[in-house]
């Protein structure tokens, strides 16, 4: 597993300045500030200089200089909740629950760390390549996951799939294990979070032995909260009260705490999330194949709830694209709410970048193109169709674009921490036609264990 483009240098930006020259730049700051042709300067991993009128700064001979003449650079985006995707594709017609026990973890129970690896560039491959920097990734074999964040590129929390040992995913001691090995790896940009599959899957005590961890280790908890009915109504019955309320009481809730979908929540749920500052990731394409229903976002939102948007996994949605699901987030719920009143083109690029930073506890220095931030941005092709007509200096013409008909398509230029991981749509950290032949014989590989365990388990 090692890198295999061995010209991708992981320190360059440590020896050289990244000059980006005649860029549109949106910089989803607080002012909201909006250039054109402007001038970004990024050294030591953050943007330096923002020189809205740059087009007569000189670059040296040393500098590495992009020429972003018709495209616009903005932060890249964060994928809220994630999980890396071995089967994309497989079996994914039925609803959650008969989903979950025949195809999901049955996959992710035959994983080793090698297939989880090329799973994890394939997955990462597809974020990048789409304008995602950052993915929250609850999944498995953490050990191939960080060394495939760390060799392409992209900037990564991790979390374990933590339920009861009975059912045969990970514990609590095995998320112990991947923090000591790898938070804070690649220089900060590789963290371990603790993850909850689910309540089925958990007990009170599991709860909070998990929220003690985290707090003695100082990092933060990831769960699937009221995502489905079912789940509701299983929750119910094994610890009779709702999901939140049972996270609440275990004191999995807080300000370093994000819940996945939150689907099915009640008013008092609602103000349990806001009450705690506990962060939600809104999946909406996830939510609407898997037939789970439409969250309350506007209310979340009323109560202050910090909203941010996830693509969910591969194997529930079949893309890895944050435009599209920018999609989802708005047109779902005009359409339910009857209204143009929800799901603003602003509201909903902010959801998709400067929340989600806000969610892992990045806000202070990711999110948005300011001086002294780290440098997570992407350029996006603005002289293509998808962005005809275009009034250039109009924000609130180029923000529909960007949500209503953009696609990951349009992305041309990533930049993660300072590093140009992917450019003219070409990935300069790794091989990708060597990642997708990998990634496909490490599914072939797992369909055969599954089929060997599925046998034995019919004979028994």
């Amino acid at each position: 597993m090692t890198n295999q483009l061995q010209s991708f240098d992981k320190d360059v930006h440590l020896s050289s300045r990244l000059i980006i020259q005649n860029a549109s730049v949106l910089t989803l700051d607080e002012k909201n500030n909006y250039y054109v042709n402007a001038t970004v300067i990024i050294e030591n991993g953050r943007f330096k200089q923002i020189l809205p009128h740059g087009n007569d700064f000189k670059s040296t001979k040393n500098d590495q200089v992009i020429d972003a003449t018709g495209k616009l650079l903005m932060p890249s985006f964060v994928d809220l909740h994630f999980h890396t995707a071995v089967a994309k594709g497989w079996n994914d017609h039925l609803p959650l629950w008969e989903y979950l026990d025949e195809c999901w973890y049955p996959s992710i129970r035959a994983l080793d760390k090698e297939a989880a690896y090329w799973a994890a560039m394939a997955s990462y491959m597809e974020a990048i390549k789409n304008g995602t920097g950052t993915v929250n990734d609850m999944y498995r074999q953490l050990d191939g996951l960080a060394d495939a964040a760390d060799e392409i590129g992209i900037r990564a929390v991790l979390s374990n799939d933590v339920a009861l040992e009975e059912h045969n995913l990970d514990t609590l001691e095995d998320n112990v294990a991947s923090f000591r090995n790898h938070n804070g790896r690649a220089n900060g940009r590789i963290q371990v979070w603790f993850g909850i599959e689910w309540l089925p899957l958990a007990d009170l005590e599991l709860l909070k032995r998990t929220r003690q961890l985290a707090n003695e280790l100082g990092t933060g908890i990831h769960i699937h909260l009221n995502e489905s009915t079912s789940e509701v109504d299983s929750t119910m019955k094994q610890f009779k009260k709702r999901p939140t309320e049972v996270a609440y009481e275990a004191g999995i809730l807080g300000p370093d705490c994000v819940a996945a979908h939150c689907v099915h929540l009640s008013d008092a749920e609602i103000d349990l999330l806001a009450s705690t500052g506990t962060h939600v990731s809104h999946n909406p394409g996830s939510n609407a194949k898997l037939g789970n229903g439409i969250a309350r976002l506007p209310e979340m939102i009323k109560a202050g709830i910090n909203v941010g948007l996830g693509h969910d996994a591969a194997e529930c949605s079949n893309f890895i694209d944050m435009f599209t699901v920018m999609k989802f987030a708005s047109l779902i719920h005009r359409a339910v709410r009857q209204t143009t009143e929800v799901g603003k083109p602003d509201d909903i690029l902010r959801m998709a970048t400067v929340n989600g930073q806000k969610a892992l506890g990045h806000g202070h220095e990711l999110g948005a193109i300011v001086e002294g931030f780290k440098a997570d941005c992407i350029l996006i092709e603005l002289k293509n169709t998808e962005f005809t007509p275009l009034i250039e200096n109009d924000i609130t013409h180029l923000t529909s674009h960007l949500v209503f008909a953009a696609s990951g398509s349009c992305v041309d230029t990533n930049i993660i921490d300072g590093r140009i991981v992917m450019q003219n749509r070409k990935m300069l950290t790794v091989n990708e036609e060597k990642v997708v032949n990998e990634a496909n014989k490490a599914f072939a590989r797992i369909k055969d264990k599954m089929k060997v365990v599925a046998r034995d388990k019919n004979k028994n």
